[in-house]
């Protein structure tokens, strides 16, 4: 580690469970975070100021007016921009040593199996099931471990996936595609700009603790916010052993 990467990374190194040498390994990290927007910014941003060495961002979406009020990777003056491009743009101001790879494509299930292959973890932060379904997939044909986080309204929840875990579930264990969930939209049902901060600053957190094999992650368990009250609430998720998904590995 060189001098600057020293001063730069120092209050991460003064940790002991971190130290030089997760520091290191967040140094060697590559994270894949599908999704620029509200959940995206701020863990995507979190990530390049702790240092992850590759980020590959996905988004096929353009910056429009309405998504300034909570997505803050990108700025006024990035409307109508790819917001891959936005964000790398942020992402290489806060830390011109890193390596950020943007993508203005939709993550289907090709791309995802070519990508997802080549991460160390997987930040889920998109906002329909059809793609986290496809993310879920690949993560679990890969075992790469999958931070998934999710805001609408005032309700937040964050879970990790981790298929190298015979104990964990993977998403679909806990929402099938066949379960019938509903699509909620913020275009349609609003959502508290800090909210999706609050998301995707945890979403950073359990990937970076990954990332340097730190702690305890959120695997098994799916913590729910109620932004109205800031209460949390914690649910324990066994794996189904009939998963259509996980169930066979």
């Amino acid at each position: 580690m060189q001098d600057t990467e020293l001063l730069r990374y120092s209050r991460h190194i003064l940790l002991d469970d971190i130290g030089i040498e997760g520091q290191t390994r967040i140094l060697q990290g590559h994270a894949l975070v599908i999704g620029a927007g509200g959940l995206g910014s701020p863990a995507a941003m979190y990530l390049a100021c702790a240092g992850v060495g590759h980020i590959t961002l996905v988004d096929h979406d353009t910056v429009d007016l309405t998504n300034l009020q909570r997505q803050i990777a990108h700025t006024t003056a990035s409307v109508g921009h790819p917001k891959v491009d936005s964000a790398a743009q942020t992402l290489q101001a806060l830390n011109p040593q890193i390596a950020v790879t943007a993508l203005a494509v939709r993550a289907d299930a090709q791309l995802l199996d070519q990508l997802v292959a080549k991460a160390d973890v997987v930040l889920d932060c998109c906002d329909n099931f059809i793609t986290r379904h496809a993310v879920n997939a690949a993560c679990v044909r890969h075992k790469t471990p999958l931070v998934s986080g999710a805001a609408i309204q005032f309700d937040g929840q964050i879970s990790v996936y981790d298929p190298r875990s015979p104990e964990s579930p993977c998403y679909a264990c806990v929402f099938p595609a066949e379960g019938g969930f509903e699509e909620a939209r913020c275009a349609t049902m609003g959502v508290f700009a800090p909210l999706v901060g609050i998301i995707g600053a945890m979403q950073a957190a359990e990937a970076l603790k990954l990332l340097a094999g730190i702690g305890r992650s959120l695997a098994g368990r799916l913590l729910m916010l109620d932004g109205r009250s800031m209460e949390w609430t914690e649910v324990r998720m066994p794996r189904h052993q009939l998963c259509s998904v996980c169930g066979t590995i």
